[in-house]
């Protein structure tokens, strides 16, 4: 069991500006063959499709590998969920078949996408990696655990569950990832996070990744973590690079559609995102598109998972092209194909803003995010401007070229 240590002072924070850790490790890895990878493993990144690692995994991937307590302060789209699945490959004894990587993620969507990614970058390893999230049966769980799961990725109250049921034994776990930390503990996950921490061997690793460091998740590397080696991927290293973004100033939120429709009507959309900040209004829009024979999906957070994932495979393989969703969708799910981000809406927060548009460019794709202003909103849109140092233009006439 864990001893919680409260005072424990060495994680470097005590000096920080607040809201953003001060990096300890500046070893940069700028190849993935340098990083005394498996042979399997290796095959499994380049097939994956990544040349040259990013920013976050030049720099991660090699503390966590050697066995260091590892914190990381990266947005989505910036290959921090490929850092943690390589590391993690690499670190477990694919002869074991017992439980020896947990991961914890704030939804269920994004579970699932990490156990996508951790397959997909683990399929010359042969390993067995499940995702242990709710709105899915418990006998599936119990089987898989049972079965040992080299990696489980999972949500905090399944995943607490499913312990507290004496269904999932965590006594050969060596690494412990906590992703989006700062999500989880706005979701209130505090306690079932720390009662799984809880039942792990104290040797555990612990590697957590967060965008922002408030005070919850500081309190947790104090608590779980032992002198961690500290990253900061600057957030002008992200990834709205690449990423042609354009406004187009409509007077009336009510001349929002058309403007949407016509923007349908110029434009070959291979696959497309449109945000709104609303379920209702997501609804709304489908039922208005679908009014006007245009093919949309929607995707909200109040929908069966069952018809989450048909939605989601669906707009993967391309058989649905469009989709409307709200922010639900905007954290870390990886759509490879995605050219076009609309935000029918702007984001209610800056932040969502890179979470947003951030998925159609990543890693050298490019991408265009287009931002239906009308009234108010002129002045979010400058503060998203000066807030990420870029500049966002009204779209020219020529969009179809562009996308």
């Amino acid at each position: 069991m864990h001893i919680y240590s409260e005072n424990n002072n060495n994680n470097g924070f005590s000096d920080v500006p607040e809201g953003e850790i001060e990096s300890n490790w500046d070893t940069v890895v700028d190849k993935f063959d340098d990083m005394n990878l498996k042979e399997e493993l290796l095959r499994g990144i380049y097939s994956y499709g990544f040349e040259k690692p990013s920013a976050i995994q030049q720099r991660a991937i090699l503390p966590v590998v050697k066995g260091h307590d590892v914190i990381a302060q990266a947005q989505s789209g910036t290959g921090k969920t490929a850092t943690f699945s390589i590391s993690a490959l690499q670190s477990i004894d694919l002869n074991v078949k017992k439980t020896q990587a947990l991961i914890l993620a704030p939804t269920r969507e994004l579970a699932q996408q990490i156990q996508k990614v951790v397959l997909a970058l683990g399929d010359y390893l042969n390993v067995d990696c499940h995702a242990c999230i709710g709105g899915t049966s418990i006998s599936e769980d119990k089987r898989k655990l049972a079965d040992g799961a080299q990696v489980v990725v999972g949500t905090p109250g399944r995943v607490f569950d499913m312990i507290n049921r004496g269904l999932f034994n965590t006594e050969h776990i060596k690494m412990f990832i906590l992703d989006e930390a700062d999500e989880m503990l706005s979701r209130g996950f505090k306690d079932q996070i720390y009662e799984v921490f809880q039942t792990l061997p104290t040797t555990t690793q612990v590697v957590l990744l967060s965008a922002t460091m408030p005070v919850e998740v500081l309190d947790v590397t104090k608590k779980f973590m032992r002198e961690p080696v500290r990253i900061l991927v600057k957030r002008d290293e992200l990834t709205l690079e690449g990423i042609k973004q354009f406004y187009v100033a409509v007077e009336k939120e009510d001349w929002k559609l058309d403007t949407l429709c016509d923007l349908y009507e110029t434009v070959t959309i291979t696959q497309a995102v449109i945000f709104c900040n609303s379920r209702r209004k997501v609804e709304w829009l489908t039922e208005k598109m679908h009014a006007r024979d245009f093919t949309v999906s929607a995707l909200h957070g109040e929908m069966t998972q069952q018809d989450r994932e048909v939605i989601m495979k669906e707009f993967r393989s391309g058989s649905s092209r469009v989709l409307i969703t709200t922010d639900l969708l905007a954290r870390g799910i990886d759509v490879q194909h995605v050219s076009l981000v609309i935000n029918y809406d702007l984001p209610s927060n800056r932040e969502n803003y890179i979470h947003r548009i951030g998925r159609g460019g990543r890693f050298g794709r490019k991408g265009v995010a287009i931002n239906f202003v009308a009234g108010e909103d002129a002045r979010m849109l400058r503060d998203i401007e000066t807030f990420y140092s870029t500049q966002i233009d009204e779209m020219p006439l020529n969009i179809a070229d562009l996308i």
